[in-house]
C-alpha cells in the first residue's frame, strides 16, 4: 500500500511540474473541431496573399 501511495505522489508531482512548465500555452481542451480549430498555416497563407495584393496595389 505504501508503494502505491509513493508512486502516486511521484506521478502527481511530475504531472504538476509539466503543467506548470507549460504555462499559458498548455491546452487541456482535447481535440478541436469546426470553428474552434486553429490552423496556423492558413494565417500565414492569408498574410502572404495580402502582402502580394499590397505590392500589386503599390505598383499601379
Amino acid at each position: 500500500m505504501l508503494k502505491i501511495f509513493v508512486g502516486f505522489v511521484i506521478f502527481a508531482a511530475l504531472a504538476m511540474f509539466v503543467i506548470f512548465k507549460g504555462g499559458n500555452s498548455l491546452d487541456m481542451g482535447g481535440e478541436k473541431h469546426g470553428d474552434e480549430a486553429i490552423h496556423a498555416p492558413s494565417e500565414a497563407a492569408s498574410g502572404a496573399a495580402s502582402a502580394t495584393t499590397t505590392d500589386a496595389s503599390a505598383a499601379k
